[in-house]
């Protein structure tokens, strides 16, 4: 999001350092980091907690530096990709969470407003992927299907 006054986003967060060559001290192949990924997909991972944990667990620090293809492309070739992205997915987790507290606590108007904020991200990534065609056309949310989709 940008900033309130200055039309701005701001720059923190970290980046990867620009080496592209893969350090002396990885002691895993090309094929044994695919094997590892598809060992956590079957775990139930998301991409991003496979990465997560090859980093901390196994000593990988780049799975696209050392295999030339990002984690969504090892499971894609495998298969094992989610229908949606991953981060729309969370985005619709979130909206579920929030509209079932919303049926316990009618009267709980912040949370209203965060559900109402999460469904416009929702909506707009959905156009987003929908130019990219990551997502059919036809494509749109609602409250209902989207319990469906998460469970």
């Amino acid at each position: 999001m940008a900033r309130m006054y200055s039309r701005k986003r701001g720059v923190s967060g970290s980046s990867k350092p620009l080496v592209k060559e893969v350090p002396k001290w990885v002691e895993y192949k090309k094929d044994e980091i695919e094997k590892l990924v598809i060992k956590l997909r079957k775990q139930e991972c998301s991409p991003a907690m496979i990465g997560t944990i090859l980093r901390d667990q196994y000593g990988i620090p780049s799975v696209k530096q050392i295999t030339d293809k990002k984690i969504i492309e090892i499971l894609k070739e495998n298969k094992m990709d989610s229908k949606l992205p991953e981060d729309m997915l969370n985005l619709v987790k979130k909206a579920v969470n929030v509209s079932e507290h919303m049926k316990t606590n009618r009267k709980d108007v912040h949370s209203m407003r965060g559900l109402l904020l999460s469904e416009a991200k929702i909506r707009r990534l959905a156009k987003y992927y929908k130019k990219k065609k990551v997502l059919p056309a036809d494509w749109t949310y609602n409250r209902e299907r989207a319990k469906l989709l998460v469970q």
